[in-house]
């Protein structure tokens, strides 16, 4: 086990700090949201060194997939290069969260413009989608009508969003880029713990499609570590799409596939749904914090939005004074990060069919009205919080991955299924699991969905609408140049994850290692309770409860994938609380 007095650390201060801070080992059983299944953690972290290399970096939650993006590299690739092969390759080695059935978000930073861009390629609610589709006739949620049913997939934009990467930012022909996923599907890789013990808790979820079996099950239970996984099907499907392009998916065989599947247990997804689907280039969201650009995601997803927004709030207080992880810090966080959930519930939506006043709540000016509400020595309830008024001022799946090249390319990249291996549905014949997006709309007013998060009629279910996000890949820039990329998986922990990785580098002062096994704490305004990891200081568990906080301790939260960029090259590293990860550069 780790000897602190061995961290490469830069002060005595610091490595107290941490001692008291990081999670160097844990064992947590914890009910997966979406199964109800129970997995065990159990992750020793020994190493607190970030990887470091001169001329590029990969950072993935699978080293098979990480190598993939530091091969195209290799071979004269760029990051956005680099970034599609890495996605492709998880849709085979990491089942559970990576995909070509799901959809998400990209952020680049182009080197040679010195522009940001922001891809959404999010699922969209099908043409026939209405508001009350999941509710029956007395109006009330249809158990699993939203998570694991036919009816919970959204339109797949993974390949219409790589697709349009390519063709304006790439420099390699799609088929060099997908040849390496199709490979690992052929010919199979070998099943993790972890990967063994996703499937296991999916078990309920998978079982009862027997196209799902076909490709996770053995001897009517799932792959077990060190089996093979070999998924022909898939592989067949990654052809097409490397032969035809995007059209091969939207409009070809796959699509042909998907909507027969769809008509066979009463989906809504039609051909001209998918072939109407469309990638789109919007404008990151944008803002400042003692110094740095913070660029991230806009809506459709919350998390660009709501990370601006309680950087804002938090930059005028001494962060770095308070401590790491204190209680006093901790307070804080979760006062800021209360009237942040608050507002998400009530403005936030797809900018396509609502208007998200993004400019108000991303202002300076609305984060000093907001702050004047924290009482640095009480917890303010949050029944007697209510969304503020932004417009004056208006003038566990998901996974991410980072990619930063020698040319100075940047790209923040983070899809999912929704829920573990979203719904749980492979397309007969396609080898392609389906995503549950579906419930990240607000299936009914007020009530929560898988992750607990409450939603209004911004984000209610509306036909050719993409549900709200809490994905939130972000980059962070010195002087107009890259700095920093990082992102998480973790449904409604997401932002909170990602602001915490913001505040350990830029405040804390933390290495991209030390930054992501910090020990994390995450507030949603709803339900009212700090979620802690385990290992914090009990003195500063008691301290919050003293202020009138409720506090629960739960499994880890995020996996984060983070790259700095320095002088001398490039610093990664892999969030250990996904032991398949790897950062790797060259």
């Amino acid at each position: 086990m780790l000897s602190f007095s061995s961290l490469p650390l830069r002060s005595s201060l610091l490595r107290g700090v941490l001692v008291s801070t990081l999670l160097l080992s844990f064992s947590v059983t914890a009910q997966d949201k979406g199964t109800g299944a129970h997995i065990q953690y159990d992750t020793s972290y020994d190493i607190l060194s970030p990887v470091f290399a001169k001329s590029g970096m990969v950072s993935s939650e699978h080293a098979l997939a990480s190598q993939v993006g530091v091969d195209i590299l290799k071979r004269g690739g760029n990051a956005i290069d680099a970034a599609v092969a890495v996605g492709f390759a998880l849709a085979v080695v990491l089942p559970n969260a990576g995909n070509i059935g799901g959809g998400g978000f990209m952020l680049i930073h182009d080197a040679k413009s010195g522009k940001d861009i922001a891809l959404d390629f999010r699922e969209l609610a099908p043409a026939l989608a209405h508001r009350d589709m999941f509710l029956d006739q007395n109006g009330k949620i249809i158990p699993g009508s939203s998570t694991s049913s036919h009816l919970a997939v959204g339109v797949p934009g993974t390949v219409a969003g790589f697709d349009l990467a390519i063709k304006k930012y790439g420099s390699l022909p799609l088929k060099e880029l997908i040849a390496p996923a199709i490979q690992l599907a052929e010919q199979g890789f070998t099943v993790s713990p972890h990967l063994a013990a996703m499937l296991e808790a999916s078990r309920a979820q998978l079982a009862p499609w027997p196209s799902s079996r076909a490709v996770f099950f053995r001897d009517d239970r799932p792959l077990r570590a060190g089996e093979q996984l070999v998924q022909k099907d898939l592989a067949h499907s990654l052809r097409l799409i490397a032969r035809d392009g995007a059209a091969a998916f939207y409009e070809g065989e796959i699509a042909t596939k998907i909507v027969a599947e769809m008509k066979k247990h009463n989906g809504m997804i039609s051909l001209d749904d998918m072939k109407n689907y469309r990638a789109i280039e919007r404008a990151p969201v944008t803002g400042n914090y003692r110094g740095y650009q913070v660029i991230s995601m806009p809506p459709p997803s919350s998390g660009g939005v709501h990370i601006i927004q309680m950087l804002n709030m938090l930059e005028p207080f001494p962060i770095a004074q308070q401590g790491l992880n204190s209680a006093k810090n901790v307070h804080l966080m979760a006062e800021v990060m209360k009237l942040a959930y608050a507002d998400r519930a009530e403005y936030l939506g797809d900018p396509d069919h609502v208007k998200v006043p993004v400019k108000g709540l991303t202002s300076p000016q609305y984060a000093q009205e907001l702050i004047k509400k924290i009482d640095l020595n009480q917890a303010t309830p949050s029944s007697t919080i209510k969304p503020g008024k932004p417009l004056p001022y208006e003038s566990d799946q998901t996974t991410h991955y980072s990619v930063a090249d020698r040319h100075g390319n940047v790209v923040a990249t983070t899809y999912t299924l929704n829920l573990l291996f979203g719904s749980g549905i492979v397309a007969t014949g396609t080898g392609i699991t389906l995503n549950n997006e579906m419930d990240d709309f607000s299936v009914k007013a007020g009530v929560p969905n898988a992750f607990g998060l409450i939603g209004g009629d911004a984000n209610a279910v509306a036909a050719n609408k993409r549900p709200l996000s809490s994905m939130t890949p972000t980059m962070v820039l010195k002087d107009g140049k890259p700095y920093m990329v990082t992102g998480s998986p973790g449904g409604s922990r997401i932002i909170t994850t990602t602001l915490q990785i913001i505040l350990n580098t830029i405040d804390h002062q933390l290495n991209a290692a030390e930054a992501s096994v910090a020990l994390r704490m995450h507030h949603q305004w709803e339900p009212d309770v700090i979620r802690l990891e385990k290992g914090f200081n009990q003195d500063s568990i008691d301290k919050l409860k003293q202020l009138g906080h409720k506090i629960t301790i739960g499994r880890p939260m995020g996996r984060t994938q983070t790259i700095k960029i320095t002088a001398d090259g490039f610093e990664g590293y892999a969030d250990p609380r996904n032991p398949d990860g790897k950062a790797l550069g060259y």
